[in-house]
């Protein structure tokens, strides 16, 4: 290993600023002598007065260096429109929030690594999580042969093992945050707490970093261009990732997209934590809505099948297998005539989806109603193709039964 002109070893730590990372630049600094440098990865999750709260926490605590990098439209453009493309909800429930946000994050700082040539990578995770795996992983795969330091997981740290040693420290922050582990992100928050670690129990209201506010019910237009968000009530953005935080505005006060995941972590053991995603829970029920109307059955079906593959795999932090790229290729294609109108009625805790308008809409009435009347076909029509269409079963039943010697 390399060391720097001080003679110390030089690591870049992924740092959002919370208990996990605070602790480790305390240790990796004071118990181990590293020279750290920070990075925190901004996906969607930080005001500017957030950063550079951090940015100052960071340097207060003794880091060589802090950088901020922006990759949120980075991270709409690599991974959440094909979550969007393909509908992704976890086990039918979660928009994979922070499973796609550590994967650009674990990027991003791998990229760090290699521009100050460190020595070593250090992250927050602990061992009992997923995100141990999604960084490791991808940190093996994009700079290889560095070492990786996780002080959290190693030492086997209790959040309260963490705040005890941080305050013998004399570090000052907001301890009674930190009994919640939040991760904000575009695409979601997650919390974490106590509540969470057993398998009953739900978060108090105050755990939610976004208070219900908004009262009475409200109808929001989304319109979508070839599977993207680009407008909302007729505002449109210069990029998706601006719509989804528009959207977010909007729906976040309802208390809409709160709800418990209940998963398998990547390392076989069950999981729960609770999130928050009112743009993505809404955006997801509105897109699938315009493609029930605008895709055929077939693409409908394949979709799925497809989709549910890619959320599982990325979910796993597989987003470097080649098979992704494959996978959203077919995604990207099946979006051509995902345009349209989609209009959605939010009320507190909860919204529906009201309808949509488009042009590609296979709903039309010149060929028939459903249920009510037919006018692209005739009656004879139908007659002769329920009976084809049944023809081989047929076969099967009548030689089945004189084989047998039914009647």
């Amino acid at each position: 290993m390399s060391e720097t002109a001080n003679g110390k070893k030089r690591v870049v730590l992924g740092f959002s600023g919370g208990l996990d990372t605070t602790y480790c630049v305390k240790y990796l600094t004071e118990d181990k002598g590293y020279e750290v440098h920070s990075i925190i990865v901004n996906t969607g999750g930080f005001s500017e007065d957030e950063l550079q709260k951090i940015e100052q926490h960071a340097y207060k605590l003794g880091v060589k260096t802090h950088t901020t990098a922006d990759a949120v439209e980075g991270y709409y453009d690599r991974i959440i429109k094909y979550l969007v493309f393909g509908n992704v909800l976890k086990n039918n429930t979660y928009p994979l929030s922070v499973s796609a946000e550590r994967l650009v994050q674990a990027l991003h700082i791998a990229d760090h690594v290699k521009a100050l040539n460190a020595d070593a990578v250090a992250h927050g995770s602990t061992g009992a999580g997923n995100d141990q795996v999604r960084f490791d992983m991808v940190f093996h795969i994009m700079i290889p042969g560095v070492e990786i330091i996780t002080p959290i997981r190693d030492l086997k740290l209790s959040r309260e093992q963490e705040i005890a040693y941080l305050k013998e420290k004399g570090v000052e922050m907001n301890f009674e945050k930190a009994a919640y582990s939040i991760n904000k992100g575009l695409w979601g928050t997650s919390v974490g707490g106590r509540e969470t670690l057993s398998s009953k129990g739900l978060l108090p209201e105050e755990a939610w970093p976004t208070q219900v506010t908004a009262e009475g019910s409200r109808e929001v237009k989304l319109s979508f261009e070839k599977g993207e968000l680009i407008s909302v009530d007729g505002n449109t953005f210069e990029h998706p990732a601006k719509a989804i935080q528009y959207l977010q505005s909007i729906a976040g006060p309802y208390g809409i997209g709160r709800d418990i995941h209940v998963g398998d972590t990547i390392i076989g053991i069950k999981g729960r934590v609770g999130f928050e995603a009112a743009a993505p829970m809404v955006i997801l029920k509105a897109h699938h809505a315009l493609e029930k109307h605008v895709l055929t059955k077939w693409q409908l079906s394949w979709k799925d099948t497809i989709a549910n593959f890619y959320g599982n795999w990325l979910h796993e932090g597989q987003i470097l297998d080649p098979v992704m790229r494959d996978i959203e290729a077919f995604l990207q294609s099946s979006q051509q005539s995902v345009s349209g109108d989609v209009y959605v009625g939010l009320q507190p805790y909860r919204f529906q989806v009201a309808g949509i308008e488009s042009k590609y809409d296979l709903m039309s009435s010149k060929f028939g109603k459903y249920g009510e009347m037919n006018s692209g076909w005739s009656g004879e029509d139908v007659r002769g193709f329920s009976k084809i269409f049944g023809n081989q079963t047929s076969m099967y039943y009548q030689v089945k039964n004189e084989a047998e010697g039914n009647s």
